[in-house]
């Protein structure tokens, strides 16, 4: 199994996910804050995956990767910080808005 094989079945359910929650919260708000959080993260990934595999503290089997590159990473990396950007951000959407008000799972209302 190659890594974008890997990638392909968690951007799936990343994908799924994300969907159900463009349906339920019709705002274009926060879809604006997660391009830009994205955009963040795939530059500070970009940066720390090619320290991180420039030191030898990871490597990637060659025969697995699509040999596109960004700097050392393969761009197959990059697809852990796409799903991270849009997965939670896509879950908290889909919190009842009680839990996402507190942080807690409990009713943010007095005497609740």
């Amino acid at each position: 199994m190659t890594y974008w094989t890997l990638n392909a079945i968690f951007l799936a359910v990343v994908a799924l996910v994300a969907i159900v929650a463009a349906l339920r919260i019709r705002s274009t708000r926060p879809w604006v804050a997660i391009a830009i959080t994205l955009g963040v993260l795939l530059v500070m990934t970009a940066v720390f995956d090619n320290v991180m595999i420039g030191v030898g503290l990871v490597g990637y089997e060659p025969s697995l990767i699509s040999g596109a590159f960004v700097g050392i990473a393969p761009l197959e990396d990059f697809a852990y910080a796409v799903a991270a950007a849009i997965l939670l951000p896509s879950l908290w959407m889909l919190l009842p808005a009680g839990s996402r008000a507190s942080g807690t799972g409990v009713s943010a209302e007095p005497g609740a």
